[in-house]
């Protein structure tokens, strides 16, 4: 059902563009040709809206874009964690990532800045076009407005967390727009109108759960409990109102899965998360989606450098693989840890589906493909259709679990909560009565740690925190003042924002001052 949305982007994409090339040109006929296109004369019908809708979606796809050789725009949340290293010296912008050096010129930085902008760009066209379309029934209409609502939230909860203030852009904009060149809004503003956004597609009729890969109440209402539990951290540190605020949209999404376990649940077992057949069910609340006929799965940073795990022999660039002292840091039995079984692989089939051999090392197997890879003695088919997921139901349990514990200490559906997380991993998880605040919350945040690695999380955790998991003493250090192990370099406090991207503060000089320390 997804490649409905591939195929209206498809189709927008071209529309889009040629509307571009049309806005502001004088035309060269005195006649109007009826195959010119202009916003007026796209945003007509409902198909319309749709194509538009599609154009959004599709822009969310620009974390796997390239980054420079052996790179992928992604990687900017992955490196600075300290649970990863690499394979690879031949990226100077990533490996300034890993060593904690980058600045307003790293491309891993202008592409995230650059990316998320479009999906709002985009978002912002879709809201203001098609409320006008005429006729059209209002409840698609609602439900169109709702998803761009979502998306273009979806859009500045990263802006506001990876750069702080941040331009705020709610019109669609061209070289003569009033505001052309914003000056940045303040995060308090930014997360205004991502509450704003939010709160009106949870009212826009979308589904508790969709396979089609839009988004839906599900998705919508789970956000809303990660911005409302970011808000309650740093920077903003609104406390305890925000806590309870997370709890509560995340025990909705606990309450529809107690009642739905077959709409919303924890996959069984490990190796069904990155099996493409279950894209956009269960566990997977919300994903990117990808299909090679548009664009195939970006992980493949994750592969060992050069070694034959895929049908395509020694490939790879072994630029995003796990610390050994990460790996480690896992309990002992812990399933998520084993073989081929978790989210780790030290073996696997030459060329895919061969004779068995000998990683050397532990390598990231939680984006693996095995359809389309190769698994013992099933040679892959080479179509990594595998979706990218972004909110997944084990991170809404461990949402409700740190947020309720915050208000008021842990209680019986929190210790739950963790113990679901905990028993597929096949760990042992104390009773209510073991726990006190301090270390329930500790364990959360283990847990946080291990279970949504590698799915670029952590670092908005260690942001909120201002804490980081350090995996010799299984304990916390203070975000300033940690040693991150992949590159033995030191977290600053420059280290809180990223730097705006160098062209953009060239291209708005209201875009000041830089970000502290860059």
């Amino acid at each position: 059902m997804k490649n409905n949305i591939y195929n209206k982007a498809g189709k927008v994409f071209l529309l889009i563009t040629l509307v571009s090339g049309f806005v502001g040109c004088s035309s060269f006929l005195d006649e109007e040709d009826p195959s010119n296109l202009t916003p007026d004369s796209f945003y007509t019908i409902p198909d319309h809206a749709e194509a538009a809708l599609a154009a959004v979606y599709a822009d969310t796809r620009f974390i796997g874009d390239g980054a420079g050789i052996f790179s992928s725009t992604w990687q900017l949340l992955e490196a600075p964690t300290g649970t990863s290293t690499t394979e690879t010296a031949q990226n100077s912008d990533l490996n300034n990532l890993y060593g904690l050096i980058y600045d307003g010129r790293t491309q891993h930085v202008i592409n995230w800045w650059n990316g998320l902008y479009r999906v709002i760009a985009q978002a912002n066209l879709v809201l203001d076009k098609v409320p006008a379309i005429n006729p059209m029934d209002e409840v698609q209409k609602t439900r169109v407005l709702g998803e761009a609502r979502f998306l273009r939230a979806w859009s500045y909860f990263y802006l506001v967390r990876l750069w702080g203030d941040v331009p705020l852009i709610v019109l669609p904009q061209t070289a003569s727009s009033e505001n052309f060149q914003p000056a940045p809004a303040s995060q308090e503003e930014v997360y205004a109108l991502i509450l704003e956004d939010l709160k009106a597609a949870e009212a826009a009729g979308l589904p508790w759960m969709t396979t089609s890969g839009r988004v839906s109440l599900a998705a919508t209402k789970s956000l809303l409990a990660k911005v409302y539990l970011t808000m309650a951290g740093f920077p903003l540190s609104k406390g305890a109102s925000h806590y309870q605020m997370a709890a509560d949209k995340s025990k909705e999404v606990i309450d529809y899965g107690q009642a739905n376990p077959l709409m919303i649940n924890l996959f069984p077992t490990y190796g069904a998360i990155h099996d493409e057949a279950n894209g956009n069910r269960l566990e997977h609340i919300f994903m990117l989606q990808y299909n090679v006929i548009v664009a195939g799965n970006p992980m493949n940073n994750m592969f060992p450098n050069f070694k034959p795990v895929t049908f395509a022999g020694p490939s790879g660039t072994g630029s995003t693989v796990p610390t050994q002292e990460f790996y480690n840091s896992y309990e002992s039995g812990d399933l998520r840890a084993v073989d081929q079984v978790g989210y780790f692989y030290t073996t696997y089939y030459t060329n895919g589906s061969g004779a068995p051999f000998d990683l050397g090392a532990p390598y990231i197997f939680k984006h693996f493909n095995q359809l389309a890879l190769g698994s013992k003695d099933k040679p892959g088919n080479r179509a990594n259709n595998l979706n990218v997921p972004l909110i997944r139901f084990a991170e809404v349990l461990l949402i409700y679990a740190e947020a309720q514990n915050e208000v008021g200490g842990p209680n019986a559906l929190a210790v739950e909560s963790l113990r679901r997380i905990r028993s597929r991993a096949g760990l042992p998880t104390p009773s209510l009565g073991e726990f006190n605040p301090n270390t329930f919350r500790e364990l959360v945040w283990k847990e946080r740690w291990h279970e949504l690695c590698y799915e670029q999380l952590t670092w908005f955790d260690m942001l909120r925190l201002r804490k980081v998991y350090n995996e010799s003493t299984n304990g916390f250090d203070e975000f300033v003042g940690h040693r991150n192990p992949s590159s033995n370099q030191t977290l600053q406090a420059r280290h809180y924002l990223m730097p705006y991207p160098l062209p953009e503060m060239q291209n708005n000089p209201n875009l000041m001052p830089q970000n502290p320390g860059y």
